[in-house]
């Protein structure tokens, strides 16, 4: 696990982390995707997809979620909101689902191609259509990868929310 030294780009993870906090607590998020690209050749290289389904407590309006993302999704993908909530979790089991996330996240280095050269990231938020976007924040297109090999990971969840994982990677030429 790499850990950042450089004050720059932990304050922009501070910002980022902030605002996710506030779209997550409102409810507002469907998606959360980081995309690493090459600094070099500009190609994305590895696209990290996080499908976070937010259950309400109520029943209120699925319609409202059915607006547009702040990033464009496809017809055919599923309403977040139409499944329902898993049965009440202990924090134990909520645990230790994270952790087996970890651990496959962890052993993915065994399939992922080793990213050669100096690379950047990028965050990139599926927020709903009427949430409040700060001014530094901007629209972008999805940052697909191009003839991608693409690993469906583990899901978790917890009282609140489904988080499902899938990361798309570009195999070595």
């Amino acid at each position: 696990m790499l850990v950042s030294a450089d004050d720059q780009v932990k304050a922009y993870v501070k910002k980022i982390m902030s605002q996710l906090n506030k779209w997550m607590v409102g409810g507002k998020i469907s998606k959360l995707v980081v995309v690493i690209t090459s600094k070099e050749t500009g190609d994305n290289v590895e696209r990290w997809q996080f499908d976070v389904d937010i259950f309400s407590k109520s029943s209120k309006g699925s319609s409202s979620r059915k607006s547009a993302d702040k990033e464009n999704t496809s017809p055919g993908d599923a309403d977040p909101q139409a499944s329902e909530a898993p049965i009440e979790k202990t924090e134990k089991e909520i645990q230790e689902e994270i952790q087996a996330i970890f651990r496959q996240i962890t052993a993915s280095v065994t399939f992922l191609p080793v990213l050669d050269g100096d690379c950047t990231f990028n965050v990139l938020v599926y927020a709903d259509a009427d949430s409040e976007v700060p001014v530094e924040w901007g629209d972008s297109d999805a940052k697909e990868i191009k003839n991608a090999e693409k690993v469906q990971l583990r899901s978790f969840s917890t009282n609140n929310h489904r988080v499902g994982t899938l990361v798309s990677y570009r195999l070595a030429d």
